[in-house]
């Protein structure tokens, strides 16, 4: 096994394995997730990175894990371990900052998935090898068809909403990761335009649509809103510190009464966190 299928089995056991904790752990799954207001308002920028580890279901990380291993192969052999390494990253915080854009307005808003990083792979191998074959449940289609389909999952998935997948992570990790990949191997732009253009004119339409008719879709941004934003940041944030100051103070009320072996996990751990911030 070369350096980049060590890689592949690294990130698909890191992410079956980080999937299962948060399968159980609901504490462990909402503090990861990729979480509008956990960005925005407490910094917790890692999320946009550990997000991408957890999944909201089995067959969830079964299909990206899937199309990871369809495809991570083929580009780690045309850019090297360092570019696959690069643009599965590099996709995954792109289609969360996407995501981060089209909901800004939605602080509650949350989604978990490997999906930004597996779009950037497909279509950055897509782009490279336009003649890349793929063996969907035993049928077998050219790449380019696959990449399709990915998206028109991720268009109904927008539009449906349902749990926490992060389908609209799906078209900004797949641009990024296409142009990446091109930047580093800028002749495939001449070898294959016609398959980049068959493949990215879906995307760039889709991409237009979150901007100027997100009603479409049913998405919030900038120029639509169907939540109703309440509060404004800065009040959301003090009533957020509010509500935690209150909950410390009631952990501290209780180490007073009982001691610290009074404690639940949970408290200790939220009473660790509150360390971690003071310092």
């Amino acid at each position: 096994m070369d350096v980049t299928g060590i890689l592949i089995f690294l990130l698909i056991v890191a992410n079956v394995l980080i999937s299962w904790k948060g399968f159980g752990d609901k504490e462990f799954f909402s503090r990861y997730s990729f979480s509008v207001d956990g960005v925005l308002l407490f910094r917790q920028r890692d999320r946009l990175i550990t997000s991408g580890f957890l999944h909201s279901n089995w067959l969830h990380l079964i299909f990206n894990m899937l199309a990871l291993f369809f495809f991570a192969g083929t580009l780690g052999a045309v850019l090297n371990w360092w570019g696959f390494l690069i643009v599965y990253f590099v996709s995954l915080v792109g289609g969360d900052l996407l995501s981060l854009f089209i909901h800004r307005h939605s602080g509650d808003y949350s989604s978990v998935g490997a999906s930004g990083a597996v779009s950037g792979v497909i279509f950055a191998a897509i782009a490279l090898v336009p003649g890349i074959s793929v063996g969907l449940f035993f049928i077998p289609m050219p790449g380019w068809l696959f990449g399709l389909l990915y998206v028109l999952i991720s268009i109904y998935g927008i539009r449906s909403r349902k749990g926490n997948i992060g389908h609209d992570s799906h078209l900004g990790g797949a641009l990024i990761g296409m142009l990446v990949a091109i930047l580093m191997h800028p002749q495939a732009l001449i070898e294959n335009y016609v398959t980049i253009l068959i493949v990215a004119v879906p995307m760039i339409v889709f991409m237009y649509l979150i901007i100027t008719r997100p009603h479409v879709l049913m998405v919030d941004n900038f120029f639509f809103k169907k939540h109703q934003q309440n509060y404004t940041i800065d009040q959301k944030y003090n009533e957020d510190q509010h509500n935690r100051q209150q909950e410390i103070d009631r952990i501290l009320d209780k180490i007073g009464r009982s001691g610290m072996k009074s404690l639940t996990r949970s408290e200790k751990e939220k009473l660790e966190e509150y360390s971690r911030r003071i310092r």
